[in-house]
């Protein structure tokens, strides 16, 4: 059975709507093992659309064309794919050699498309390089040879995977004589070592050194004319030359598919070439390479995504700066062992006057026997304490000691929320005591710590008067300052009673506060009150508000930064776009050793996952630098820094800056991955 087998071969070209050009026309030729043919002919003949249907870069024909008696017309894309990679060699006129790489990478990429392992691909690689006499210029480039030797170097990669059919197109058309009779005499060799090598030639002298001859006119062949007897390699022989040709490769590789074999079926011989997939460490490789020819300018790309990134991870750590500098002064009111809690504020009646104005002065609905009962029985709570707390219609609460007057916005009863943290001078308030807030201290004067006061407020619609001791004076922190400036005073809740009830009326609690021994009861307790229908903290709720508006302020700020990102992305689909169109070439020439679509496409996304990985890295040093810088100067003029960067915006931004990239990198991928492989070979 012959190894080539063309039978009824027609292949037409649409070139308009309403015409059509064939280029071959009833084609029936075989080839046996150990040939070495030219095809010749005028251009446009044929020979090269020829070349290319046996080569399996165009597979839309008409006919069959048998491959030891598989028609190749009738695979799938991946096993045409695997046809290339494991029985094909191509030999191309301009070598189309991949200028960034060595001359060693250059003939190791056919076995890196095949995931076949370093060391093992370097062996082969030199003694490919060996048998052509390059095996001292394998760490040069290919513009540091000589057009012979870049030559010879095609030919080595031509022959890395064995394949059984050598396809060589004008050869030695860019070549002076004493070169191409060198080139020739190696060719000739690898026929002899039982290798079907085809060439396209218009050389007479090329054609001399074949053992036959095909001449191809208008898409016919016109001549098949045989120089020598075809010397047919036998199988015991032809093994021994694959032992001699891969002696240094280890035992792995013999082990991959034949294609030959009669007993393995397509579908079976396809799932094993699954396996030698270019992986995507090794996509990461070549396109690190790649990314390499093109440094700067990948780099300026690099700092342009890295601006966006840097910018949305400011603006985030900005708003984390500014929603910690809150919380720890919102949480300066509070003692963590005590829970606040408030009964929830109804429906205000119209018709009662009462009720308007208490809404008003920001009256809170009272406690019940039955409510405090039921908080007192919950789990964790050692006690609970009743309170007072209501905001002041102005001027009708104060404060006053001798001619110095005080007034007052709020009365807050004192309760185990206070600590001695809260307290800038003198001591917590006992019976018959008030605390002072900062700045009713700085309008009754600074002696007045131990002095009697006299106190005039109107709760809970009564007017009351009362003298008390200012045991201290309150304070919410350094970074608080709100708690300071507005006039309130602190009382116990019994005296607050006593007030009202030398007016004939009764004080009952607004306010319930829950201690408790830990405070991870307390902060469990939090949310079982919510859910049980109760209010909670006055300041937590004012705190959760400003936290929500920081949060929205924070995500509208980082999406205003975003839009650089999209900038960004727009910029690397331009550059990878840019850079299929430099190296259509190359990538027919991958599709042409074997590559898959889904190969090239790896490649173009691997470049895009490095500049993503390479810009987000850079784009968070750079906003860590800079927040150093800003909270210094935070620290020195607010005391609190304002900006902080954590690990998840970190993780975050490196994240989001791959993803970004990558995504942006789908479409120029997506089109290297669809190019015609011929098309591709043809561009120059």
């Amino acid at each position: 059975m012959a190894l080539l087998e063309l039978k009824n071969i027609n292949k037409s070209y649409k070139v308009n709507e309403n015409q059509i050009f064939q280029a071959l026309k009833e084609i029936n030729v075989s080839f046996e093992k150990g040939e070495l043919v030219s095809i010749i002919g005028e251009s446009g003949s044929g020979k090269s659309t020829m070349m290319n249907l046996i080569g399996g870069l165009d597979s839309k024909f008409e006919g069959e064309l048998l491959v030891e008696g598989k028609n190749i017309g009738s695979f799938s894309e991946k096993q045409l794919d695997a046809y290339r990679k494991d029985k094909i060699g191509f030999v191309f006129q301009n070598c189309n050699l991949i200028p960034h790489l060595s001359i060693l990478e250059n003939v190791t990429i056919a076995l890196t498309l095949s995931n076949v392992g370093k060391e093992e691909r370097i062996e082969r690689a030199k003694h490919a390089l060996a048998q052509v006499g390059l095996e001292k210029h394998m760490n040069k480039k290919p513009n540091q040879l000589s057009g012979g030797q870049r030559q010879r170097v095609a030919i080595a990669r031509a022959l890395i995977n064995e394949p059984e059919i050598i396809l060589a197109d004008e050869p030695t058309g860019a070549l002076d004589s004493e070169t191409t009779e060198q080139v020739l005499n190696i060719i000739k060799e690898i026929a002899g070592r039982g290798k079907l090598v085809i060439m396209v030639t218009h050389s007479e002298k090329v054609a001399a050194y074949s053992s036959r001859v095909i001449q191809i006119l208008d898409g016919q062949i016109i001549k098949d004319q045989r120089n020598t007897e075809v010397e047919v390699v036998s199988e015991v022989s032809h093994e021994s030359i694959q032992e001699n040709m891969e002696k240094a490769t280890n035992s792995s590789s013999a082990k991959k598919a034949e294609f030959t074999s009669e007993t393995l079926s397509l579908e079976t011989q396809t799932a094993s070439t699954v396996k030698q997939n270019l992986s995507f460490f090794s996509a990461i490789k070549l396109a690190a390479n790649n990314m390499k020819q093109k440094l700067k300018r990948n780099i300026l790309v690099a700092l342009g995504v890295s601006i966006g990134i840097m910018s949305v991870v400011m603006m985030l750590a900005l708003g984390n700066g500014i929603k910690a500098y809150f919380s720890n002064m919102i949480e300066s009111f509070m003692n963590p062992l005590v829970v606040e809690v408030s009964m929830p504020q109804g429906e205000v009646d119209p018709n009662d006057p009462m009720a308007s104005m208490q809404a008003v002065i920001g009256s809170k609905p009272t406690f019940k026997e039955e409510n405090l009962k039921e908080l007192a029985a919950l789990d964790g709570v050692v006690r609970v304490e009743e309170g007072f707390q209501y905001i002041a219609i102005a001027g009708t609460n104060s404060v006053s000691y001798g001619d110095k007057k005080s007034e007052l916005m709020g009365i807050v009863s004192a309760t185990s929320v206070l600590t001695e943290s809260n307290i800038a001078e003198g001591k917590l308030p006992e019976e018959g005591e008030i605390l002072v807030n900062k700045s009713s201290f700085e309008d009754l004067g600074e002696d007045i710590i131990g002095k009697t006061v006299t106190l005039n407020a109107v709760i809970e619609g009564k007017n009351v008067t009362g003298e008390f001791v200012v045991s201290g004076v309150y304070t919410a922190g350094e970074n608080n300052t709100m708690a300071d400036v507005n006039n309130s005073i602190y009382m116990h809740y019994e005296d607050m009673a006593k007030l009202l009830e030398e007016q004939g009326a009764t004080l009952a609690p607004n306010m319930a506060y829950l201690v408790t021994e830990d405070e991870s009861v307390a902060s469990q307790l939090k949310e079982t009150i919510v859910d049980m229908g109760y209010g909670g903290s006055t300041q937590e709720v004012m705190g959760d508000q400003m936290m929500t508006m920081l949060d929205i302020l924070t995500l509208v700020l980082a999406g205003i930064a975003g839009i650089s990102l999209v900038v960004s992305s727009i910029m690397i689909l331009v550059v990878l776009y840019i850079s299929v169109v430099e190296r259509t070439k190359e990538i027919g020439l991958l599709r042409a050793i074997g590559a898959r679509s889904k190969d090239v496409k790896r490649i173009f996304v691997s470049e895009a996952f490095l500049i993503g990985i390479c810009s987000g890295t850079l784009g968070i040093t750079i906003a860590y630098v800079i927040s150093i810088f800003v909270n210094k100067v935070s620290v020195e003029i607010f005391d609190v820094q304002l900006m902080n960067i954590t690990i998840p915006y970190v993780v975050a931004g490196v994240i989001i800056s791959t993803v970004v990239s990558m995504i942006a990198g789908l479409f120029p991928a997506n089109k290297a991955a669809q190019l015609d492989p011929v098309d591709s070979l043809r561009t120059e």
